[in-house]
């Protein structure tokens, strides 16, 4: 076995988990309506069934007041147990386990129903929480118990008590949001007092065989937070209050540091909880980029935690252990860490899903069933929707021929991968090259597919993903071999100057932004780099683990351009786009908008920035403005009679978008 450390059981005393892997918590929004329940539990069963070691469920509300919304999960009346039944009768079919974890969102509540320590707004809700009173700090101490004993009535086999990234207990623990001079609040002692009492209480309510894992913050990301000495002090007291398991907590949602996007390095928080190890006696959890095999058995090896959590990366891939554990990770979906599926939709109050894995949380919608009818078809473009719909087609059965004109698979994708924190899109090449050789798909790559070639093949279908064209900008000077598109820089490696000007700043401007600012390798690919650019102090001696960042000097000097008025990226994803936002600014890249492209000379870029003149003084103009679909064989092969399906960015260009893409390219596969 490659993985022995990854693959040896766990004992807790009172049971024995059969590997070290744990499906860590992540919200999905299935769990707020009963009627999802179901879905809930397929979604949970398929991952039993894959071999986790122990799961998580998502936060579920204690109380009304612990709401994350309105209407949210919650598990605290007896006729909630029935909903709940469902997912642990079905997990434990598979032979799994399952934990429900208990969250109190306190001031994160996005309702006028909130409570916390004090009254003090968090900066991500709109909502002012209420105080609660001594008598209100009781009554929230039974709701956590009280919810426990319900869980375990629904029959869970255990609960995480969520104790980070920025809720209720979190909140309690903090001078930041911790106000009260009373006996929950004034020093640390009494600070700590709410979360050792909760698990106190829990334990003595559930008995001993029942895991009770507490979700610690050892790493706040914010000022006012815990210092690393409390942590300690906290994390002894509550193995003493009857604790199973300690998981590691990173960063409170209102920081202003990455903890979980792809630009933050693989297990680039694995030391925190190596720090805490020797402190407690009881098992601890890594967690927060760990999305491949070997990275989970270097951990584990190293003796930095005695389990690994990893959720969006069983979201990616309900059979990643499974794989593990027979030699084939070389066939693991892995997860990118684009969040564009899953936290983006969250934060929407969208259905979560999976940028690379479109079935997550929609398996009871979104079945791959075999044809009843085999037919050949040709895909052409193996970029992302090209290589889903493929794929998927010769799951079914379908006999499938993917023919791309670039000697190589994955069409958008492989520039991509070139962007500084996003070399993560290999690993979904990777994933592809194998899913399709597996599925006996042929590959015609280096050819370019026309109406001829294709009427002779004898297709019964013919799916056009051809992708897009880049859009140009017409100004005075725009014809000069300085100025370049955006896959002149990344597919033809074309020379950048010292000062680039970028038009557009869309996804793609960012991109090429980053791309032409940064040093290679990235700091992606080093914890040290990266923890010293966003200013975390790896020897835990500041509180809360906060430094000055340090940003490394700019490779180029670099003027990002938008025609519009308005924020820049205004439009980039909810959860990511800040970092891109923030990685640019210490990069001192120029953001302008509201510009008007005059002309490009000897003296270099002329512009107008609302209505005033400037001259950008720049060797290389680089175009991002946008793209159109490549339709033309798509449109040949129409009026032939061919009949003809068209995804991806051949059929809407607007802004590359590979979620949709892949999600447009399986869907259309389900469907032929």
């Amino acid at each position: 076995m490659r993985y022995p450390r990854l693959f040896t059981p766990l004992d807790l005393g009172h049971t024995t988990l059969p590997n070290r892997i744990l499906m860590g918590s992540m919200h999905t929004g299935l769990e707020d309506k009963a009627s999802d329940y179901d879905k809930l539990a397929v979604y949970f069963a398929e991952r039993a069934r894959g071999g986790v070691g122990l799961m998580v469920t998502g936060g579920i509300a204690p109380s009304i007041e612990g709401w994350l919304k309105p209407f949210g999960g919650r598990l605290s009346m007896p006729w909630h147990v029935a909903r709940h039944r469902k997912l642990t009768s079905a997990v434990h079919a598979e032979g799994g386990r399952i934990c429900m974890q208990i969250l109190h969102a306190g001031r994160y509540g996005y309702h006028p129903l909130s409570v916390a320590p004090s009254k003090i707004k968090s900066p991500i809700t709109p909502f002012t929480p209420r105080a609660l009173s001594s008598r209100g700090v009781e009554r929230s101490i039974r709701d956590f118990v009280n919810c426990a004993r319900l869980a375990q009535e629904a029959g869970y086999d255990g609960v995480e008590v969520m104790g980070s990234e920025g809720y209720l207990i979190n909140q309690f623990l903090a001078e930041r949001s911790n106000r009260r001079n009373d006996a929950w609040g004034g020093d640390a002692t009494r600070r700590m007092r709410l979360p050792l009492e909760i698990v106190r209480r829990t334990r003595e309510a559930v008995g001993r065989d029942f895991i009770i894992i507490y979700r610690l913050s050892m790493l706040d990301l914010v000022d006012g937070g815990q210092d690393w000495s409390e942590i300690v002090t906290l994390a002894k007291g509550i193995e003493s209050a009857g604790a199973s398991i300690i998981n590691t907590g990173i960063g409170w949602h209102e920081a202003r540091i990455p903890t979980i996007v792809t630009s933050v390095p693989r297990a680039g928080f694995a030391w925190v909880t190596r720090k805490l190890k020797g402190e407690v006696s009881i098992p601890l959890i890594a967690t927060n980029r760990i999305n491949m095999p070997e990275v989970a058995e270097r951990i584990l090896v190293e003796g930095e935690a005695d389990m690994v959590s990893m959720a969006r990366p069983l979201l990616a891939d309900p059979e990643w252990v499974r794989k593990a554990q027979t030699d084939r990770s070389d066939r693991i979906n892995t997860c990118i860490a684009c969040n564009q599926a899953c936290l983006d939709h969250v934060f929407k109050n969208r259905r979560a899903s999976c940028m690379v894995n479109p079935r997550a949380c929609h398996e009871t919608e979104r079945r791959i069933e075999a044809t009843a009818a085999r037919k050949r078809i040709a895909v052409i473009g193996a970029g992302p929707a090209g290589m889903a719909c493929a794929s998927t087609l010769a799951e079914r059965g379908h006999s499938v021929t993917l023919i791309d004109r670039a000697p190589m698979i994955g069409g958008q994708f492989n520039y991509a991968k070139r962007i500084p924190g996003k070399e993560e899109f290999e690993e979904t090449l990777r994933y592809f090259r194998h899913r399709l050789q597996d599925l006996g798909v042929e590959l015609q790559l280096g050819q370019t597919a026309d109406l001829a070639s294709l009427q002779m093949g004898g297709y019964d279908e013919v799916v056009i993903a051809t992708g897009i064209t880049p859009r140009h900008v017409h100004f005075a000077g725009s014809d000069d071999p300085r100025v370049l598109s955006y896959l002149d820089v990344l597919a033809h490696d074309k020379p950048v100057g010292a000062r680039v000007a970028i038009i557009g700043a869309g996804g793609i401007g960012f991109d090429i932004a980053e791309f032409l600012v940064e040093h290679a390798p990235s700091p992606a690919t080093d914890v040290h780099r990266w923890t010293r650019e966003w200013g975390v102090d790896m020897h835990l001696d500041t509180r809360s683990g906060l430094l000055p960042p340090q940003p490394e000097a700019p490779a180029r000097q670099i003027w990002l351009l938008q025609r519009s008025k308005g924020r820049l990226g205004a439009r980039l994803n909810k959860t990511t786009g800040w970092v891109h936002r923030t990685t640019l600014k210490a990069k001192r890249v120029a953001m302008l908008g509201d510009v008007g492209y005059e002309r490009f000379d000897h003296q270099g870029l002329h512009i107008t920035v609302a209505g005033k003149a400037q001259i950008l003084p720049v060797d290389n103009v680089v175009i991002c403005a946008g793209q159109e679909p490549n339709r033309k064989l798509a449109d040949a092969l129409i009026a032939a009679g061919i009949k003809t399906h068209v995804i991806g960015g051949a059929d809407v260009a607007a802004e590359l978008d590979a979620k949709r893409a892949i999600a447009q390219g399986t869907q259309l596969a389900t469907s032929l």
